[in-house]
């Protein structure tokens, strides 16, 4: 069987071109905002014409959220440490490496206001970088109730929301200091709140 010809007259994307581009795109989102974030400065920082970067993305949104998605979702482990305890240290680790990662903690905040004003981008974020990060935490989850370490019934949306919420809030929210024994104690609250199964509650009828 002969190998797949490229077409003729079709443009060969070269990845050290769409590299260059990633980091200029990063460089200008995190000096500029995306809301003034240009095709052209983009185009002029990476040292490439406009056309190389519409031939990858349509459009300044999908060329953001591409590079956005390349740095943030090799960030979000799939651990396998053999416990929960050690799968929930290594994803809380990830989660605050990620948000006070240099790029990503100027970037992300100013994201997150922009999609608050645009569904189509808060959509798009959640579609390409929340669900992925999601899915491999999901992972980690999912090999706890294997083991036997979560219930069976376990929500794992609830659950993933937990894991991630306390971090952001103190780094993002709050700016607090990361002081060591914070992920711990996290860690030591979340295997309380998982495993442990809570009545169900029920509405007394008034007499």
């Amino acid at each position: 069987m002969s190998a797949r010809r490229t077409p003729t007259g079709a443009a060969v994307l070269q990845p050290q071109v769409t590299a260059a581009i990633t980091e200029a795109v990063l460089d200008e989102l995190a000096g500029s905002g995306y809301g003034r974030l240009s095709m052209e400065a983009v185009a002029k920082r990476a040292g490439v014409g406009k056309s190389a970067l519409y031939r990858r993305w349509p459009a300044k949104q999908d060329m953001v959220l591409a590079a956005m998605a390349e740095l943030s979702v090799p960030m979000a482990p799939a651990p396998d440490t053999g416990s929960l305890r050690g799968d929930l240290r290594v994803v809380l680790t990830a989660v605050q490496d990620w948000l006070t990662h240099p790029r990503v903690a100027r970037i992300l905040p100013d994201l997150i206001a922009e999609s608050g004003r645009s569904p189509e981008l808060a959509t798009a974020m959640a579609e390409l970088i929340g669900e992925p990060r999601r899915a491999r935490g999901a992972t980690a989850l999912r090999r706890a109730i294997e083991r036997g370490e979560l219930p069976p019934d376990t929500d794992l949306e609830l659950a993933l929301d937990l894991l991630a919420a306390p971090v952001y809030w103190r780094v993002v929210a709050r700016r607090a200091p990361q002081e060591d024994h914070y992920l711990e104690s996290v860690v030591e609250f979340l295997l309380r709140g998982l495993s442990v199964r809570a009545p169900a509650l029920t509405l007394e009828e008034p007499e």
